[in-house]
């Protein structure tokens, strides 16, 4: 059964965050994603948060963006997570958007081998081993953990571009795509991450991809959704994003999934007028429609 969920999106002030964790706990949704944008909202301080806050609902920081971040404070934060929240952490990395990277000095001149460098170590910090590397980004001198997850954890990728998408399944666990994303999308990095798989000697192991789903519901809803697409340069009849209710919404997200999506996680318009209504929206109804 496809995995639903919703985004908190940074364009809302932090002290919101609380209402919303507890409105999708209540709902019964599955997780709550939460992005870590320059310069709105750190990803694993909410994060913290947003797991604080509740109590059944997994929590998805997706992503974080690797120029940001030495690998191992990545690690220490992410192990700290796991060991006080198991089985209710969901971390994911990536480039970051680039402008954003230059702005405060961190633009790597090979994203790509910047982010591989960064999957790699990452998830051998998380899984106990002690790292010495030496690459053209990552440096680590027999580095471990004290205290490391107690058990196996996943590390999500993002990926837009095929050469990201396809690392992602090089050295991933699994993969975020974002709202940009259409079915035919879908199937596109299905066939690359399985290329990295593949050539990684991977293709046994799990994979699981994420993609965000532009969502508008209620009053001007198709209004809404129009005019972000357009904002977002897209046309406003393009194969993306869904607006009406909870059964316009379920026939989306099975799209997805049809296509290869393992979680849908529904990303609300930014003028979305009612978040807290959104989250118990997709949990009490649009939930039910996909079981």
């Amino acid at each position: 059964m496809t995995t639903l969920g919703a985004v908190f999106r940074p364009q809302l002030a932090p002290e919101r965050l609380r209402s919303v964790v507890r409105a999708a706990d209540a709902a019964g949704l599955e997780e709550l994603w939460l992005w870590e944008d320059c310069f709105r909202e750190g990803g694993i301080s909410t994060g913290a948060a947003a797991l604080a806050w509740s109590e059944r609902v997994r929590v998805g920081i997706g992503l974080l963006p690797v120029p940001l971040r030495n690998v191992a404070v990545t690690a220490m934060e992410a192990a700290s997570l796991h060991r006080m929240f198991p089985g209710r952490v969901i971390l994911g990395v990536g480039h970051g958007v680039q402008d954003w990277m230059g702005q405060v000095g961190v633009r790597a001149e090979s994203p790509l081998t910047l982010l591989r460098e960064h999957l790699l170590a990452l998830r051998a910090l998380l899984a106990g081993e002690r790292v010495t590397t030496k690459g053209r980004y990552v440096t680590l001198d027999d580095v471990a953990l004290d205290w490391p997850p107690p058990g196996p954890v996943d590390v999500l990728a993002g990926g837009m571009g095929p050469r990201t998408v396809r690392l992602t399944g090089e050295a991933a666990d699994g993969t975020i795509l974002t709202a940009d994303t259409s079915a035919d999308g879908v199937r596109q990095a299905r066939r690359l991450i399985e290329e990295g798989r593949v050539a990684a000697g991977r293709d046994g192991a799990d994979h699981r991809v994420v993609v965000y789903l532009l969502t508008a519901t209620g009053d001007g809803a198709r209004e809404r959704l129009r005019a972000e697409l357009v904002a977002e340069g897209h046309g406003a009849d393009d194969d993306l994003g869904v607006a009406g209710d909870a059964r316009a919404v379920a026939e989306a997200v099975r799209r997805l999934a049809e296509a290869g999506a393992d979680t849908v996680v529904l990303q609300p318009t930014g003028d979305e007028p009612d978040p807290d209504g959104f989250v118990r929206f997709a949990g009490e109804e649009v939930r039910p429609l996909l079981a």
